[in-house]
Order: structure tokens, then sequence, then C-alpha cells
């Protein structure tokens, strides 16, 4: 999860990190992504994140990705490390974003994850249309963002697209009625869901993917 906004007039402040996340599968496996000392960073967690790469391993091969809310950037990577083909993080936070182009570059993955420095729901309002396959929100919990970023989030989705919403345990975000829920879990502080958005919104890129939606 991921931080609030860097105060207006100053600087991006320093982003020594206090720990890290390790990416978990893939072909960069066990890889450490630092985690600054941040208000409202919470990165998934290794369990939740190895349930939900479970549930999208058919269907990454070859995927684009958007990860809107960045943060110490563990979802996207994770997703191009098992085999996506392009990842775009966006974070607003100028420290961690210059930290994110560092661990893109340290994996030499400049090719294929692009960072763009920017507030997320200004991006996804703003930004030209993009089809992405998969996309990640995952937003600070106390800022409350999921139901502006759902608004905005349809113009950049392929079809068949899959959406992550991680939230607060008790907090089910309101998403659009015609998104079909996959799979859902919690462990005790988190909820995290994966929907699949019926076609008809771009040219897709997953393919074969023929399951029915179930739950965990």
């Amino acid at each position: 999860m991921k931080p609030g906004r860097t105060p207006a007039g100053r600087g991006p402040r320093a982003t020594e990190p206090t720990g890290s996340v390790r990416i978990i599968g893939g072909r960069w496996r066990n890889t450490r992504l630092p985690v600054p000392d941040r208000p409202g960073l919470r990165p998934s967690s290794d369990r939740v994140r190895e349930t939900l790469f479970n549930w999208l391993m058919p269907k990454l091969a070859g995927a684009r990705v958007l990860d809107a809310f960045a943060g110490s950037g563990a979802l996207g990577l994770e997703a191009v490390s098992r085999g996506a083909a392009q990842a775009v993080l966006i974070e607003r936070d100028v420290g961690l974003a210059g930290a994110l182009r560092q661990a893109v570059g340290r994996l030499g993955a400049e090719s294929q994850v692009r960072v763009e420095g920017a507030d997320a729901l200004a991006w996804l309002a703003d930004a030209p249309a993009e089809p992405f396959d998969l996309v990640f929100l995952d937003p600070p919990f106390a800022d409350g963002l999921w139901d502006a970023a759902l608004r905005a989030l349809p113009r950049h989705l392929a079809d068949d697209a899959w959406v992550y919403v991680e939230s607060p345990r008790e907090q089910a975000p309101a998403v659009p009625p015609d998104w079909l829920p996959h799979r859902e879990s919690q462990t005790r502080d988190v909820r995290y869901a994966l929907y699949r958005v019926p076609a008809g919104r771009g040219a897709a890129t997953l393919r074969g993917d023929s399951h029915r939606p179930d739950s965990a």
C-alpha cells in the first residue's frame, strides 16, 4: 500500500529504507525491495501476494499491468517477474518514485517497467487511455480513494481485464455492478479481492481463461 502526499513546497523526503519486501516468485525471486518510512506505506504481505499470484498465474503471460498506487512496487514488479510483458507504476511521493526507478534499473527492467511520478487519480483522469489487462488498486487505507479510483479506471481497461482491490477487512469498496467477483479472501486486517471486468472496453491480450467466477 501507498503513502500520503509530499507536503507542498517541500522537496522529497529522504527515502532511507527501514525494512524491505521481497519478490516471491519468478525470475526476480527473493529480490528485496526497500520499504522507506512513510505514513500509510504498507506493502501487501507475502501471504496476500502469494495467494493473489496463485490466482493470477494463468493470466499473467504477456499482460500489460497497472499498479496505480505503487509504493514499494511489490505488486507491479512481482507481476513482471512472473511473466507480465509490461507494467506502469504510479507513485505520487517524489522520493518513492525515485526509489522505484532505481529498483527498475537494478533489475534491468527499463524496457518493461515505466514509473510515473504522479497522483494516481489525476493520472487515471487525464493520461491518454491505455488498455491494461491487470490493474492493482491498493490505495492508502486512511485516504478513502477506492470510489474515485474505480470511477476513473474503466477507460484504461482492456477487454476481459482483471482488477485487484485491497482494503481494510471491514470495508468492501463498491465496484461497478457488472464486474464479476472471481476470488476473495481476508487476513486479520485486510480484505483482498480479484474481479473480472466484462469484455467490451478494449483489445485484450489475456486469452484462454474460460473459468467461471468462483470464490476462495
